[in-house]
């Protein structure tokens, strides 16, 4: 690494953090006094404090990131400018994709941060939310009422409760039928078990009912145990039918559309586009430093603030298209793939355009106030 690049690394890296811990801060002291009641009344603890905030920070990061890179980009190189740095650099034959480098090469530290923390821990911060609040009030967080049907193996799952994310499931009934929907078997069990190691299922006191085509019993037994091995159902499944895709992680997603790929596409796009949206969200530090990189270089003191001004509002648009293409991706009314890339593309291409302006020295279209009263006054 060249002693140019350590220097503006440390320049951005400075910004950067003070950026992070400062918005982190804010939104800590936000929350905390939102939340403080509520932790004083379920007597959470100062461990249990510490453990729930652990669980959202990724989730705020998400957030607090790309925002953070942009004001960091903003001021580190809004300071060089002013002080000319910008310049000699140029003038001792560097260019300004050069300069621009080892800030490129951050942004893409930073979107492979944010993917990690995107792939599962972030999604997964509202049912963390909700498990945490269920264990301070002694209480487990229970999904009441599921039924999950098995189109390819033909299995129908009655359940009247489990805890989301654990193995046991109570008052469990398990129809099986044949290929002209014929109830062929019945299991009922009271407690109902997944060994994940082996791939087990473990049925206590079920007692099993089978019946003939015409619907008459022909076998009525007790067990006290009995493990199944050969079905193809997960926890995960099961309780598929109460997730939302915007709380599932990049497995999750991916193990969803597969054991559901015959449900309508409509049912699926969610799903479809938020798996597509986890990799485009994180790419958004990308886009940020293309935009924000070549509007925070100013060779003039009067054209540093239109630059931020500029760069903001970038931002603010890109916020409402990434909702807008997010919400036509959920609906159906666009591919899953449009629906999470088109902002990114869209932006990427306008930060390269102004990233061109200012490696060639360019200036962008201008809007003149005098000349638009011309044209309207005639």
């Amino acid at each position: 690494m060249r002693l140019l690049d350590r220097y503006v690394i440390r320049n951005f890296s400075q910004a950067y953090f003070y950026c992070i811990a400062g918005f982190v801060s804010i939104w800590l002291i936000f929350d905390i006094s939102d939340n403080i009641s509520t932790f004083i009344d379920e007597k959470f603890g100062f461990a249990l404090t510490l453990r729930y905030y652990a669980t959202q920070i990724p989730e705020i990061s998400i957030i607090l990131l790309p925002i953070s890179l942009l004001l960091a980009l903003l001021f580190s190189l809004g300071r060089m400018s002013r002080a000319n740095e910008i310049v000699s650099m140029l003038t001792a034959g560097v260019s300004i994709p050069r300069v621009l480098a080892p800030l490129i090469g951050m942004g893409l530290l930073t979107v492979v941060a944010s993917f990690g923390l995107n792939y599962s821990m972030a999604p997964h911060a509202e049912i963390a939310k909700k498990n945490f609040v269920a264990m301070a009030r002694q209480h487990q967080y229970n999904i009441q009422g599921q039924i999950f049907r098995n189109r390819t193996d033909l299995r129908t799952w009655f359940i009247q409760n489990f805890r989301p994310g654990h193995d046991i499931f109570n008052n469990v009934q398990v129809l099986q039928q044949d290929e002209h929907d014929n109830i062929v078997e019945n299991y009922l069990s009271p407690r109902v078990t997944y060994h994940s190691d082996t791939k087990t299922w473990e049925l206590e006191n079920v007692k099993v009912v089978k019946y003939d085509p015409t619907g008459n019993i022909t076998d009525d037994k007790t067990y006290p145990s009995l493990k199944i091995e050969h079905w193809s159902e997960t926890p995960f499944r099961l309780g598929s039918a109460n997730v939302r895709a915007e709380n599932l992680s990049v497995p999750e997603l991916r193990d969803y559309l597969r054991y559901n790929a015959d449900f309508p596409r409509t049912l699926l796009a969610p799903f479809q586009t938020h798996l597509q949206y986890r990799f485009a969200l994180s790419c958004v530090c990308l886009v940020v430093v293309f935009i924000a990189a070549p509007l925070g270089i100013g060779y003039s003191r009067r054209g540093v603030l239109g630059s931020v001004a500029t760069a903001i509002i970038l931002v603010f648009l890109y916020e409402f298209l990434r909702h807008l293409f997010l919400a036509l991706g959920v609906g159906d009314h666009i591919s899953p793939a449009l629906g999470a890339w088109a902002p990114n593309v869209i932006f990427a291409m306008i930060g390269l355009y102004l990233l061109y302006l200012r490696a060639t020295n360019r200036e962008g279209l201008r809007f003149q106030l005098a000349s638009a009263r011309r044209i309207f006054a005639r």
